[in-house]
């Protein structure tokens, strides 16, 4: 009788890059998800060991799928940047997102984000921070030890991790940059670049005109019999 050998069949986990659900419920979340994503990538495009993503799938812990979460933006510090389908934290030096940013809408309340608070204490997440652009409202943990405390102050606060500043006006909320530059969307960033381009072909018309002037001018001047080189 032949004996059947036994072999390891134990299927390999699978760690999906998507959860199946919408990056964003209404146009005023998505538009506040790409501006701070975007703006964070611009704040550190020369830094090559600062990773900056939205809405992608963080696994905390090998060998577990389940245990996930998205961010809206996430910044990680002392990982190189790149694509990923995924953040596997096992394969990127053990190392958690120091900082992540959550936009709420009208889906995502209370017991949404308690689960998504309990998660980010518990794997490491140093500062948390929570704004809600109907209500106009900004809330921000920092962490002590194993907890995330909350922050009494928002307004006028500075992220350790991040240099950048929250300032709340009376129906928004506005971030600057360690610079003092205004985190803008894609549409006021591209009207500054036309504003700028505007001003630049002024400044060039104007000196072609001085050039226009000056030339006359020299052209009036020697036909008087005075040559300005020689003077």
């Amino acid at each position: 009788m032949v004996k059947q050998l036994q072999t390891n069949t134990t299927p390999a986990i699978i760690y999906p890059d998507s959860d199946g659900q919408p990056m964003a419920d209404n146009t005023k979340q998505f538009r506040w998800i790409v501006t701070i994503k975007e703006n964070l990538e611009l704040l550190f495009v020369n830094d090559s060991q600062v990773f900056v993503a939205g809405d992608l799938l963080w696994y905390p812990v090998q060998g577990d799928n389940k245990i996930r979460q998205a961010p809206d933006a996430m910044v990680v510090f002392g990982r190189p940047k790149g694509d990923r389908g995924s953040y596997k934290q096992w394969e990127e030096d053990n190392i958690p997102p120091q900082v992540v940013f959550e936009i709420l809408s009208p889906e995502n309340r209370l017991k949404k984000m308690a689960e998504k608070f309990k998660f980010y204490e518990r794997y490491g997440v140093e500062e948390y921070y929570v704004y809600d652009p109907d209500d106009n409202e900004l809330i921000g943990w920092l962490r002590a030890g194993n907890d995330l405390d909350i922050i009494t102050e928002m307004d006028g606060w500075m992220s350790p991790r991040l240099k950048i500043k929250f300032q709340m006006s009376s129906d928004t909320l506005e971030i600057f940059s360690p610079q003092g530059d205004k985190f803008l969307t894609y549409v006021e960033l591209n009207q500054l670049r036309e504003q700028e381009r505007q001003r630049a072909d002024e400044v060039t018309k104007q000196l072609e005109q001085e050039r226009e002037r000056n030339a006359a001018l020299s052209a009036l001047l020697r036909e008087k019999g005075i040559n300005l080189e020689e003077l």
